[in-house]
């Protein structure tokens, strides 16, 4: 029989499943509203998507990289509690994920989740992900992945078991042990001080003009800057602005293991330089679990008193 829209609508709405699958439920029901709710739940949908309500904001973050180096990828993955991330099954089917990304075509998130899992072509991506939801009894999320693909070389590094993700590429003639070792200093730059751009020649003329404005603003409500000419307060704001950049922009950055206060870029000419080969830092990529994402605050009281009927 034919399966109408509004048929899958309210499936969708008594189970929280998700659509493609309410469609495949119904039709393998012959559209009995009831048996296709069994239907998702012996198929572990309906638990698994009774479960997204919920936040999921810990996680980890991991990283593939080939073994020349060429190729690499990084996601994150989310999990509702710690307890669940440092799970060594949740660890283990992360980096299958990492391993998959590194060798998709998928151009963002959705794609991803559509493509065949490579450990078993018989299920999506996504159909994989709900499994190990009803396995792991948890939400969680596949929320990002990027994938680096170079003519040069990929260092990859992780911090603190996951929490923090990095990859840097660059073009370099030879991958030396010695070039090697700056690529993941510098990925360890990354990660602790979280810059946003490569270089102050990446930030959009927009960004500047924003952060000029505050500045101003800034400066025109400090009194001590009451009798300064426009002139002044001007170059004062250009000044801070630069400043400013330095914090945000990687070869600006003041190298972490400096001894001279040089900044990233020389530090990564000084080892050029010993090593007789250029590198040319040309992209990072920074992940953090649960950036960006509001954790839900459980009130333990209030739920005591809610399921006591108080």
């Amino acid at each position: 029989m034919a399966i109408t829209a509004k048929q899958v609508k309210e499936l969708r709405e008594m189970t929280g499943a998700g659509m493609m699958d309410c469609k495949k439920a119904l039709g393998q029901t012959d559209g009995d509203m009831d048996k296709a709710v069994e239907w998702l739940r012996e198929n572990g949908l309906a638990k698994a998507a009774k479960k997204s309500g919920r936040i999921a904001a810990e996680g980890i973050v991991a990283v593939d990289v080939s073994e020349d180096g060429k190729t690499a990828s990084i996601v994150e993955v989310n999990s509702e509690t710690d307890f669940v991330a440092k799970n060594e099954k949740f660890q283990d089917y992360v980096a299958e994920v990492a391993a998959q990304a590194k060798t998709t075509s998928a151009a963002d998130i959705d794609a991803f989740l559509a493509e065949p899992w490579a450990l078993d072509t018989s299920v999506t991506v996504d159909e994989k992900l709900k499994a190990m939801i009803a396995v792991i009894g948890e939400n969680m999320n596949i929320r990002r992945f990027a994938k680096i693909e170079t003519e040069g070389t990929v260092v990859s590094y992780i911090h603190a078991g996951g929490k923090i993700g990095v990859l840097v590429e660059a073009d370099t003639a030879s991958a030396t042990d010695a070039v090697k070792e700056c690529l993941k200093n510098v990925a360890m730059q990354i990660a602790a001080l979280n810059p946003k751009y490569l270089s102050s020649d990446d930030v959009d003329a927009e960004y500047k003009e924003h952060e000029k404005e505050i500045l101003l603003a800034q400066a025109k409500n400090d009194p001590k800057n009451a009798n300064k000419p426009d002139e002044i307060i001007e170059k004062m704001i250009i000044g801070r602005l630069n400043k400013e950049l330095k914090e945000v922009c990687l070869l600006e950055q003041e190298y972490v293991k400096a001894e001279n206060k040089e900044n990233v870029k020389k530090y990564v000419e000084s080892v050029a330089k010993a090593e007789g080969v250029s590198i040319n830092l040309k992209s990072f990529v920074r992940f953090e679990t649960g950036e960006g994402l509001e954790k839900k605050e459980e009130d333990f009281a209030a739920e005591v008193a809610a399921q006591m009927g108080n």
